[in-house]
Formats: C-alpha cells, structure tokens, sequence
C-alpha cells in the first residue's frame, strides 16, 4: 500500500481513527500443512479427520458419507485442530474458494496433509476469516495459472496480504460484525435447504410409485384411483417453427410485444426484465405461441426440460425458438397449475434421461415429449396438489429472497469496510 493510497476505510465503526498497515498472511498467524494419514489406517469410527473434501466453502462437511476416522490422536497433538482455526483446501478445481473455521461441534479432529491450517489469536480469527472470503480468491487467480489439477503451495497462502487494522479492538469489532451476518446467512441457508427437502419428500410420496395407482400420502378426503395419460393427450404443444425464426437484429430493448426465450426462464417463472420485444407482426405470425398468464412454458434446446409457470403478465407476449408452449385441452379435466408441478418434478428429466439411452438428448423433440406420461387424480385433488407446491415454492423464492439480500449486504460492508 503506497502512501498515497487509502489506508482507512471507507465505512468505520465509532471511535477508531488510526491508518491500516498490511501483513501477510504468516504475520498474523501460523501456518501449518495436514499430517499424511495413510487410507489403510482409518477406522470406522475415532478421531475425526478433516481432509480436502470436507472443506468446502465456508464450512466443513464432516457428514458420515465422506468423513473418515483416526483411531487415536496420541502423538499428533500438533495436527489437531482448535476452535478459531482456519482450514484451507489446497487442490481442487474450487481452490481459493475451500476454506472454513473450526466451530466448538468439529473439535476434537486432525488436520490432514493438504489442507493448511492458519491459527490466529483467538480475537483476531474472525476478522482474518473475513480478508480471505473478500480478496483470497482473486488473490490466487492472480497467481495461478489453469492446470489440469489445481494446486496451492504453502509460499501461495503465506504471501497473501490482508489490509490490517493496528487496534485490537477494531478487528474484533469487525469480526463480530460480520460474524453475526454469518450466522444469519446460515440460518436461512438452513430454512432455504429445509423447505427444499420438504419438497423432495413432498414430491416422493404425493405421487404413486411405478406400478402404482394411489400415492403413500395425500390429502384426507381423496380415495380415488389416479390415471395414466399421455402429455398429449391432455394438452397441445407448439413451439417457434423454422421459418419463423428470427433474427437477433429484430430483439428490441423496449415494445408492446414481449419476447419470451428459455434464458429468461428462473426457477419456474419468467424474469420479465431480462426479455427483449418484437414488432407487432412477429407476435400475431403464430397464434399457437402467443403467450397468456397461466400458459406452461417447457425449453427444447439448450438447457432441457426447464419449466416455467406465466403469471403477473402485463403486456402480449411470444415466444422466441427453443421453447414450447403447453396448453391445456380441457380445463374441467385438467388443473393447469397441477401440471406446472408435475412437468417441473424430476418426472420429466428422468423420462428424458431414459429416452437417451446410449447418448445425450440435446433437442428436445415433441415426439418425445407427446409420450410423457402424467399420473392424473381427480380435478379437485389435482388443484390442492397445485397450491400446496405453489406454496412450497413461494415459500423457497421468498428464503432465497432474503438470502441473497443477505449476501449481497455482506458484500457491500466487505467492500466499504475493509481498505
């Protein structure tokens, strides 16, 4: 940092006005490498080790699918890990990414070689945490050149620099600060995953197995035999034929008529503020694709099998090519938002996944998809199934919602807070 560089930062809590200095990374802590257990000498249960795999970003994960065991740390005091310490991954494809702080529920355990262990006073860990999540990656991608296994060496860890504060006090400060944002982000990182698997679950046993003509679970009042049908059968299914495809000269940035294309598709809506417009004689050339609140929305090219749901439409819109507009043949037989669910579920992709046998599906044919078959209850049934997962998924928009809220306000203080 020159001296005519900024040493102070920009947003700064009360009563601390001293200039910031950089350290290196070895300077504020110690720096240590795993010690080299060797795979025939775990057992089934032990010590915990923490190895590459169990690093990932921003926390460890010790779960029994990949956690491996030391009989005994005896002799390896030196390798074993404490409250506060930082592990960081040193190969892999995520390098500069991998790293998290030992917390009270991974103690004991062992560090194993290839991952680096930094130990810092136990009041500056926190703020330490903070420098590699704001500048560490960029830190190695400035170093590293692309090689077909990732690697880092200890001289790459301990010569990254941290802008450091002189007080004590200020970057405990700033650890606890962010610290507590931390701990929001995973409390809803955690509502976030739970609802998902709720779905999961939801989706496993409200519908019947192969074979099967009622569910394991469903909704009291509902006694009756669900149907197979056939895609086709219950709904048409166009998309933008050859000759009307168009050009990218023809996108407008504003219009009366909307375009709608595959890449405007999130998690089962429409991102109306990503679409582009077209003229009004491109919407009326194909009625067949002219879309309505309520229309189903699958893409054909690019990235299979998305669905979305059109809803809060405000103008007249189209689609552009890649996508097909599903539609309803009778909508006393059929619940257009218990469709939505059903083509959403991993049903469709496994029906695909079958249908590529010996190869990869990379267009989306209607031959293929007019075989879909769809497991059909009754109207009614049909519709509380619909609102149920419409509220699991409003449900999901709304914890990602305040999730990403979250993550971006940690990292506009970690942009104005540190110098």
């Amino acid at each position: 940092m020159g001296e005519t560089e900024r040493k102070q930062p920009q947003r700064r809590f009360a009563g601390f006005t001293d200039d910031w200095e950089e350290r290196k990374l070895d300077e504020v802590g110690d720096l240590l490498t795993g010690y080299p257990f060797e795979s025939n000498e775990f057992v089934e249960s032990g010590i915990p080790l923490v190895r590459g795999m169990n690093v990932k970003r921003g926390y460890l994960d010790m779960s029994d699918e990949i956690c491996e065991y030391w009989a005994s740390d005896k002799g390896l005091e030196m390798y074993s890990l404490k409250e506060k310490d930082i592990v960081i991954q040193m190969d892999g494809a995520l390098i500069g990414r991998s790293y998290a702080m030992i917390k009270p529920e991974n103690t004991p355990s062992l560090l194993v070689q290839r991952v680096t262990r930094l130990r810092c006073d136990i009041e500056s860990s926190d703020y330490v945490y903070q420098c590699l999540q704001r500048g560490f990656l960029d830190h190695i991608k400035g170093i590293k050149t692309e090689t077909a296994v990732p690697h880092l060496s200890l001289n790459d860890i301990r010569e990254y620099v941290i802008p450091f504060p002189k007080n004590n006090e200020e970057r405990v400060c700033i650890g606890n600060y962010f610290r507590k944002i931390d701990n929001l982000i995973t409390l809803h990182q955690r509502k976030l995953d739970k609802v998902k698997a709720l779905k999961a679950a939801c989706l496993a046993e409200m519908f019947p197995a192969e074979g099967e003509t009622k569910p394991k679970r469903r909704f009291a009042g509902f006694t009756d035999d669900w149907e197979q049908r056939k895609l086709s059968e219950v709904a048409t299914m166009h998309a933008r034929i050859g000759w009307q495809n168009l050009r990218t000269s023809e996108f407008l940035d504003s219009g009366d008529y909307m375009l709608i294309t595959g890449t405007d598709f999130d998690d089962g809506a429409i991102n109306y503020s990503t679409c582009h417009f077209v003229e009004r004689d491109r919407y009326e050339q194909d009625k067949n694709i002219q879309i309505k609140n309520g229309s189903i929305l699958i893409t054909k090219d690019g990235t299979l099998g998305k669905v979305a749901y059109v809803q809060d439409l405000s103008m007249p819109a189209t689609l552009n090519a890649g996508v097909f507009n599903v539609e309803i043949k009778d909508e006393k037989k059929v619940d257009n938002k218990y469709l939505f669910q059903y083509l959403k579920a991993p049903f469709l992709m496994d029906y695909v996944g079958r249908k590529a046998t010996g190869g990869t599906i990379k267009h989306l044919n209607q031959n293929i998809l007019i075989d879909f078959p769809v497991l059909m209850p009754n109207k009614a049934e049909q519709e509380v199934i619909g609102i149920y997962f419409s509220s699991l998924d409003h449900l999901i928009a709304l914890h990602q919602r305040k999730l990403e809220k979250l993550q971006n306000l940690k990292q506009a203080y970690l942009n104005e807070m540190f110098v």
